[in-house]
């Protein structure tokens, strides 16, 4: 007797020290009171549109007051019933295990709580073995005594994977049905609550015929232990299966934006980026956006109709239409645009086809959607024009369609040709749209911050405004006359001519910028001196150490990014300050506190007029030039639109409009900067292999700019800076430059 006393004394001992080393051994549970969950990064637009989310789990986090009841009944019935009464363990349920482990003779997982799998789920191996099955014992006791119930029971929502990524009740309410937690049917609940027993096997998307016993007999269950009524279970049960995969809903694609966000956020957060549950509210304007993206779009495709038709993309042959769903098919799979539609050619007639788009029924192009279409040739000129549709197309040839705005079809194809689209805000650099190229999903290369290109004539500006700053005006005389001299940087002489080849003698600096004479811009950089201009440039944001030293700096030959020329033209359009551009607006944590919130300097419309109002100026943004030198400027500039190579944009019938049009050497790039007081918008277009676009800037970009600008201005008033002190209008006598003579009858 003594023996077996003492036998199970020393049982005891042991199992007490065993346990209580255990015990030791455990993690700190109270970090769970404030845990962090893996929630991915969203991007948002200004006003509050979700446009990307990244990471590699689907989460929203919810508080439990947030899940309906009827959720956590279902979720409780099937997966602990005595939750709210049992320490974290349920040891009567332990028992009936460990029971069946003996009968069986092998290790079985039963008798889990909702606690014992928080505690799995956040500090153990998914690992079956007897040694972590105490470890979470031990723990889920540990935890019961440290949290209440409430917490632990919105640690598991949230936490538990239901299967297509989706991980927490919120997460799987848009996974498979589309709803926020609280739209939810019973009948859905019960899903969703029989899935993270076996996220697979039980997947309404994959085994519908699984998951429906699956969720009836959650049903049962709950009925089984007084949750719901058996009215309730019935009607459930007679509901249909509903689960569907749904995305997450980006409301809004910006994804050039978004993919500079996300770099961005990277490099500040590393990997945690992805799963803390950033929410970064971005600087652009929606409505905006969405303009850049389609008058970007539809430039860059009217260009390329300007060239000539290439022919299709493929040739399928004759069109039998029981094929019809096979050749749709077909046609969804290859690469779509978002304005352009592939289609295949079934019936060609004199003067129209009938064509099969990818998505509905067969459609009619009439002759007005077809003439363009004339053989593009390698020199960017087009062939004869066709004289009827068989000239054009023939049955069985896939090409790309698109639908005007009346409605009809025409004829279209995808562009080679690339371009970019860059609007900021002057007052504070903000970025209000962005898009770097013609189709994110062919080319992620972000040409509005990194393509490095010759701006041509939109650089004369600066060199202009560095003269003005030592002494020259609008009315001062250059002669546009031939030059030949070593500058190029090449070993032979360099002879620049203005693009018609015509030379105009004498010249007013405002008409040689105007007309965007090289002549006059070369000369006048020889005379205000090649490393004065380089020094003074350097004021808009340029790299002085990039920029050429030589005088083909007067005709754009630097290169640089279409980002730092928007934000070179918001000095001119803002007063003289240089405002830094900028697309993230704020940047708030999981719970909602900001850690970032964009601080940039803003320029300073008062200051203009009231100089004093300067020193009173709070965040104000440097000043790189002055106020009169910028309004001097941006009249020059508007003579651009009223008389010179940007008069297409006189269109929009506005007099705050100032801008200057760029072409490169052979027509490679071509360019439009414009702006009022409130938006500055660049435009480029071109060929990243550097082919020549055989179109000036006034042609290319110009008309891209104009539709953009018409609906970013629409419905505001004019705008454009006061004039400053200190200037002076005159009369001159326009072939001298000078002060005219009293009464001179051509005074100007």
């Amino acid at each position: 007797m003594k023996t077996m006393v003492g036998a199970m004394l020393v049982s005891f001992f042991i199992g007490a020290a065993f346990l209580a080393a255990v015990n030791v051994n455990l993690p700190d549970v109270t970090a769970l009171k404030d845990t962090r969950m893996q929630v991915p990064l969203r991007v948002y637009t200004r006003d509050g549109k979700l446009m990307a989310q990244y990471g590699t789990k689907r989460r929203i986090p919810v508080a439990l007051k947030q899940v309906p009841p009827s959720l956590v009944k279902a979720v409780l019935a099937v997966e602990d019933a005595r939750y709210y009464e049992h320490p974290g363990v349920d040891f009567i349920g332990l028992a009936r295990a460990a029971k069946a482990v003996i009968v069986s003779g092998r290790k079985v997982q039963g008798a889990s709580t909702i606690t014992m799998q928080v505690a799995r789920n956040f500090f153990l191996s998914r690992k079956k073995t007897y040694w972590r099955k105490i470890r979470e014992i031990m723990l889920a006791l540990k935890i019961d005594r440290e949290l209440s119930k409430d917490k632990v029971l919105e640690l598991y929502l949230n936490k538990v994977y239901f299967g297509s990524r989706a991980y927490g009740v919120a997460a799987a309410a848009q996974v498979y049905y589309g709803e926020k937690v609280g739209q939810l049917t019973l009948a859905q609940m019960a899903m969703l609550a029989g899935l993270p027993q076996a996220p697979s096997r039980n997947n309404p998307l994959v085994n519908p015929v699984s998951a429906l016993k699956r969720r009836n007999h959650v049903l049962d269950r709950m009925l089984e232990v007084g949750f719901i009524t058996a009215a309730e279970r019935d009607a459930a049960i007679k509901a249909p299966v509903t689960a569907a995969y749904h995305r997450q809903k980006i409301t809004f694609h910006a994804p050039y934006v978004a993919e500079l966000v996300r770099q961005v956020m990277v490099a500040d957060f590393g990997q945690a980026a992805y799963d803390d549950g950033y929410k970064v509210k971005t600087t652009i304007d929606s409505r905006l956006q969405t303009q850049a993206q389609l008058q970007l779009e539809s430039g860059l495709i009217a260009y390329s109709q300007r060239h000539g038709y290439r022919g299709p993309i493929a040739q399928w042959g004759p069109y039998d239409p029981a094929n019809q769903d096979r050749w749709q098919t077909k046609l969804a799979d290859l690469p779509q645009h978002n304005l352009l539609q592939t289609a295949a050619v079934t019936q060609v007639d004199e003067k129209s086809i009938t064509v099969l788009p990818s998505q509905g029924g067969p459609q009619k192009i009439a002759w007005s959607g077809l003439q363009w279409a004339a053989p593009a040739q390698d020199d960017g000129k087009v062939g004869a024009p066709p004289s009827q549709a068989s000239d054009i197309v023939a049955p069985g040839d896939v090409v790309y369609i698109k639908q005007a705005s009346d409605g009809h079809w025409q004829l279209s194809q995808a562009p080679k040709v690339q371009g970019s689209l860059v609007s900021l805000n002057p007052q504070d650099g903000s970025v209000l749209s962005l898009v770097g190229g013609y189709d994110y999903s062919l080319s992620k290369f972000n040409r509005v911050t990194q393509a490095l290109r010759q701006p041509g004539s939109c650089f004369k500006p600066f060199v202009y405004s560095a003269a003005l700053a030592k002494g020259f005006t609008l009315a001062s005389i250059i002669n546009d006359a031939p030059v030949v001299m070593h500058d190029s940087g090449e070993n032979e002489l360099w002879r620049p001519t203005n693009d018609n080849l015509k030379f105009y003698g004498p010249t007013r600096l405002g008409v040689g910028l105007a007309q965007s004479r090289n002549l006059v811009s070369i000369r006048l950089l020889q005379d205000i001196t090649i490393p004065y201009a380089i020094q003074y440039v350097s004021r808009f944001g340029f790299d002085p150490a990039s920029l050429p030293k030589s005088l083909s700096l007067a005709l754009g030959s630097a290169s640089v990014r279409p980002m730092q020329l928007a934000g070179g033209f918001s000095v001119f359009a803002n007063g003289g300050y240089r405002v830094v551009p900028h697309y993230i607006q704020s940047i708030t944590d999981e719970r909602q506190r900001a850690i970032y919130t964009a601080h940039f300097g803003q320029a300073c419309e008062d200051c203009v007029t009231q100089p004093a109002a300067a020193e009173a100026s709070v965040d104000r943004a440097p000043p790189v030039i002055t106020p009169q030198n910028a309004y001097i400027m941006t009249q020059a500039m508007q003579n651009v639109i009223r008389s010179g190579t940007g008069r297409a944009a006189k269109v929009l019938k506005r007099d705050d409009l100032a801008g200057k049009t760029g072409t490169t050497n052979k027509q490679v790039d071509a360019w439009f900067a414009g702006f009022n007081s409130h938006v500055a918008t660049v435009v480029w277009v071109g060929f990243d292999d550097l082919h020549s676009l055989h179109e000036y800037g006034s042609k290319a970009a110009l008309p891209i700019w104009i539709h953009y600008m018409r609906e970013a201005l629409k419905g505001t008033p004019l705008a454009t800076m006061p004039l400053p002190p200190a200037i002076v209008t005159t009369k001159i006598d326009p072939v001298s430059g000078l002060l005219a003579r009293p009464e001179q009858k051509n005074a100007v």
